[in-house]
Order: structure tokens, then sequence, then C-alpha cells
């Protein structure tokens, strides 16, 4: 029979589960599938139309997609630059710390410190876009001012300019992934939503091995215009997001009630459609209880604590892969250009994983086997000689395969099984908050004296890391299971069918 999306009861469709809520039409069969379902629920009856249904998301897909994925590439290439002109043209000393006279404890506080600005302020970011400011005016707001102060790092003359430019570069980012997730989740029903965080989230690796054409680009510049090379690499890169402003203004769809590209009965359709299957936008006030549940009961901390320990990893990588590479006996040139296949192998992987965690219902299980693999290949890079340089590359790979991979599920879990719809700005900015603490932990375990021995206490932490987010995501699914069997109740007291 073919395949079609299971239904899922949110707030808005408190059901029974002894009740039979889905009424297939009467001459479906193995050999002539429903083409419909209706779903009873308290806020009345919907039919689910699966041809109507997919013609629609692949419309949806097409206008929101492909812009959100290209954002969000550039998010990541100007988060990740710096990592980029920490070594690039070094042999000539022209790179970022050598012309700004930073040590390498310099270069992990300005780092850390963007990390802390992500932290602090991707709550407020989600607060004002869900009360005061539309995603399309809110986002570009974001892209602009992150755009001008990558732009500004082109005149960097020393440490302190470098802290507060970059500083102002992590408030200005920190509100951006949140947005998209919030976003994501105001057009999509819950089990429709991994795979399209993840073709997001999957731009990030394309963004790693994209700058790192760019950063070997540019290091054949070094010198053009009386500009270091890594002057070059902040204007290219922050022009091309600048740029970005207009389109996202006139050409990224905010809510389904206000899309063009949506007739007046396909706008009530997919509203009806989310609101049955959990999702949509809502400006209604949280409760305190909600609140309170959504930060601190045990599962949502379980949820914001796993997301934590995939991102040591994950922040290892965007910041100190070029680091990890040139480690390996390439020159800070050759370095750039051979960060490109681990970010690609990462992409595909990462599409992959969301597709099949969507499709089968198991973020959980996705979860551990990509954590399982990212695990490996840390820990064995830490064990391998320093000069087993291929093995150790083909180890930086499989991490690849951990890190990204992981943060669609994870992402999209979260907002899955969220106490109550009003919560989901807080909950997913709650969530993306806490790569923030980890990429402040992942500035640290990279030790400038470890380098001739392969950094074995980076490679080592982020195993932990791996590992942790294994039993960490084991512990959730089986709790979420039994959630299920015990008929839990959501944060308002409606019944709630719990992703896995």
């Amino acid at each position: 029979m073919a395949d079609k999306p299971e239904t899922i009861y949110t707030e808005n469709a408190s059901t029974t589960r002894d009740k039979e809520d889905v009424i297939q039409s009467e001459d479906a069969s193995d050999d002539a599938p429903s083409q419909h379902d209706i779903t009873k629920s308290e806020a009345g009856v919907f039919i689910e139309d699966h041809k109507r249904a997919r013609k629609l998301v692949r419309k949806m897909d097409l206008h929101i997609l492909p812009l959100c994925a290209w954002l969000y590439l550039l998010n990541y290439l100007d988060r990740g630059n710096i990592g980029n002109s920490k070594v690039l043209n070094s042999e000539t000393g022209d790179s970022l710390i050598q012309q700004t006279n930073m040590t390498n404890t310099n270069y992990a506080v300005a780092v850390s410190l963007f990390s802390l600005a992500y932290f602090l302020f991707e709550v407020p970011a989600n607060w004002i876009m869900k009360r005061y400011v539309r995603p399309s005016v809110w986002l570009a707001t974001l892209l602009g001012c992150w755009g001008v102060f990558t732009l500004g790092f082109a005149g960097v003359q020393d440490y302190a300019q470098v802290v507060v430019l970059r500083f102002f570069i992590g408030v200005f980012e920190a509100g951006f992934f949140p947005a998209i997730v919030y976003l994501i989740t105001f057009w999509y029903p819950v089990e429709e939503r991994s795979v399209r965080i993840a073709f997001v989230l999957a731009s990030a690796t394309a963004a790693g091995a994209f700058g790192g054409c760019i950063a070997y680009g540019v290091g054949h510049l070094n010198g053009d215009g009386g500009l270091e090379g890594f002057r070059w690499l902040f204007i290219i890169e922050g022009l091309i997001t600048i740029v970005m402003i207009l389109p996202v203004l006139f050409f990224l769809p905010d809510y389904p009630s206000t899309a063009k590209f949506l007739t007046d009965d396909d706008k009530k359709y997919v509203q009806d459609r989310i609101a049955v299957k959990g999702g949509g936008y809502t400006k209604e006030k949280s409760s305190r209880q909600e609140i309170l549940t959504t930060a601190f009961s045990p599962r949502m901390l379980a949820h914001y604590f796993t997301y934590a320990c995939v991102c040591i990893p994950l922040g290892s990588l965007t910041f100190f892969t070029p680091t990890i590479v040139s480690g390996l006996g390439y020159t800070s040139i050759e370095a750039q250009l051979m960060t490109v296949p681990p970010w690609v192998v990462g992409y595909f992987f990462c599409l992959f994983l969301g597709w099949s965690a969507d499709r089968h219902n198991a973020r959980g299980w996705h979860i551990m086997g990509s954590s399982i693999l990212g695990g490996v290949g840390w820990l064995t890079a830490g064990l391998l000689p320093a000069d087993a340089y291929t093995a150790r590359y083909g180890c930086l790979i499989l991490c690849a395969c951990g890190a990204f991979p992981s943060t669609g599920p994870l992402s999209a879990w979260v907002t899955c099984n969220v106490p109550a719809i009003a919560c989901m700005g807080i909950a997913t900015a709650m969530n993306n908050s806490m790569a923030g603490i980890s990429q402040i932990i992942a500035q640290w375990i990279w030790i400038p004296a470890e380098a001739e021995r392969g950094y074995p206490t980076g490679n080592f932490v982020c195993a932990g890391c791996s590992f942790a987010t294994v039993l960490l995501a084991l512990g959730m699914r089986l709790n979420y299971g039994r959630m299920n069997r015990k008929g839990v109740r959501d944060a308002k007291g409606n019944e709630r069918i719990w992703l896995l």
C-alpha cells in the first residue's frame, strides 16, 4: 500500500487513542490506496486530500526551502570564515592573527565571545519575531546587520576590533537559525519537518565546502590592491550577504494566510492541515506553566542537553577544520581546499538522514546511528599516530557524518514534542542556544601545543560528546514510547501522540 503521512494530534486536535480517528474511504485496498483521510478533532473535521497536499507541499518547498537554505549557507559562511582567515597565507605572515598581533588564546576568546552572544540573544530574537515582526523583515534585518559587521573585518587592525566585530556578528546571527526553524513550523506539520530542516542545515556543510573553495581562491589574491588575502575573504563574503537583503524582503513568504502563491482556498486548506497535525503560527501568549514546562521539564532539558553535546563536535568542525587539516601536513592554502571533501560527504548524509528520520518516524534511532559514526571517527583520530595523515583525514570525513546530520532530526524532534504550540518559539530558540555554550567549549579543546600530537584532547572530547548523544537519544526515544503507552497529556491537558 502506498505510504501516507501519519496523522499527528496536538492541542488543537485532541483525541482518544482508543477511538478510530482516521476513517479511510470505503474502496481503500492494497491495490487502491485511500486518497483521503478524515481527521476528527475538537476543531472539527479535516479531510486530508493526499494528492492536493503533495501538490501544495511541493509548491511550498519551492518558495521557502531554496531561499532559506541559501541564506543559512551565507550565515554559516560568515560564521566560519574566521577559521579560514586564521591560517590563510600564514606562511607569508599575512593571516588574520598575524596581521592583528593576536595569540591563539586571543583567537579563542574572540570566537568564544561570538558564541556567548549567540547563546544570550537567541530566545529574545525569536520572541521579537513572534510578537512584532514578520519573518521576512526580521530575517532581512539580521542578514543586513551581520553582513555589515562581516564587511568591517576587512579593516581590522588589532585584537580589540576583532573582538567587537565578532561579538556583534554573534548578536545578529543568533536569531537566524531559530527563526528559520520557527518559520518551518508555520508551514509544515510535524512529520514533514526533519527532512526540511535537514535540507536547510545541509547548506551549512555546503558552506564549509564553498568557504574552503573561496578561501583557496582568495589565498592567491594576497597582496592584490594592497590587501591581505583574509581581507578579500571578508569583503567578498560580506557583500554577498548584504546583496541578499532585497530578495528576502520580496520573495520569502511569511505565513500561509498571506502567501501570494496560494489561492484563498489553498490558504485555508494549508492552515487547517497544520492546525490538525501540529504547528502553525499563533500570537497566543504562553501561560506561566507552559513556559516553565518548556524551559525546565526533564524531557525538554534532555533535548537541550543532547543538542549541546552534538554541537561541540559541530563547533569543532565549523571553526577548526582548517586548523585540523593543516595539522595533517598541508600548507595553509592546501588546507582550505582539503576541507571540502568532509563537508561534501556531510551534506549528502545530512539530507539522507533527515529524509529517512521523517519517513520512518524514527528520529531517535537515526540520531544514535549518525552519532556512533561520528564518535568512532573522533576516537580513532585521537588514537592514531599524529603522522598517520591519510587515516586521520578519513576519520575527519567520518566525523562529518556524525555532527551535522544529527542536528536536523534533533531540531525537528524538539518542535514535534513541544509542550504547547504557543511555546514553539521559546523551545526552538532555547534548543539552538545550546549551540552557543557548546561552541565556547569547542574553542578551548583544540590546544595549539598539542598540534604535533594530533590534537588528542579535541578528538577525545568530541568522541565523548558523540557517545553521550547516543545514550541521551536512546533515553528520549524510550521515554516517548513510554509516554505514548501511558497516554501522557500535553501542557494544556490534551491527549497527544509523542513523536519518536
